[in-house]
């Protein structure tokens, strides 16, 4: 079994993160990368590196809505479609979420991945994620030119597996 691992991004990651999120695979769904990835495009988001058996493996991140009345964190990641149908994914899935509800003190985590990616939704429902609701022409593509929908999933602290 592969050893699942969630740390710090270092810089030694930076050239196999930027390969990873190149992947058509993963483009699908998460876009080109951008300028300033994975330090600064995205600054209200904490992000890991998943390393799976000692080699950086995808991107796990998180961001945290601190307003006490709506509490909340939202997660994401990508992993090596070379890794895809391991249980990886939902490995890294679970060890975060732990770290959400258990060290910071969460009830509730949602993740939104396009109704289309019917793999990422199957790894979210074997953690504890239910699904919420479609949200329709939520997202434009990866070209900017149509809109997809998502669907709004959450996993609420006490009713899961995790």
């Amino acid at each position: 079994m592969s050893t699942v691992v969630l740390r710090a991004i270092s810089e030694h990651d930076v050239p196999d993160l930027l390969r990873i999120h190149g992947l058509p695979e993963v483009a699908r769904w998460w876009g080109e990368p951008v300028d300033g990835f994975p330090w600064s495009d995205e600054p209200e988001s904490v992000r890991l590196t998943i390393e799976v058996d000692g080699r950086p493996a995808g991107l796990i991140q998180f961001y945290e809505e601190k307003e006490p009345k709506y509490r909340h964190a939202s997660v994401d990641l990508f992993l090596d479609p070379a890794l895809h149908g391991r249980g990886l994914g939902t490995e890294a899935l679970r060890q975060l979420i732990r770290h959400l509800i258990d060290e910071r003190g969460h009830h509730r985590i949602t993740i939104d991945p396009a109704v289309e990616n019917s793999a990422a939704i199957r790894s979210y429902e074997k953690v504890g994620f239910t699904r919420v609701g479609i949200m329709r022409r939520y997202e434009r593509d990866t070209w900017g030119e149509e809109w997809h929908d998502g669907l709004l999933m959450e996993l609420v602290a006490g009713d899961t597996s995790s």
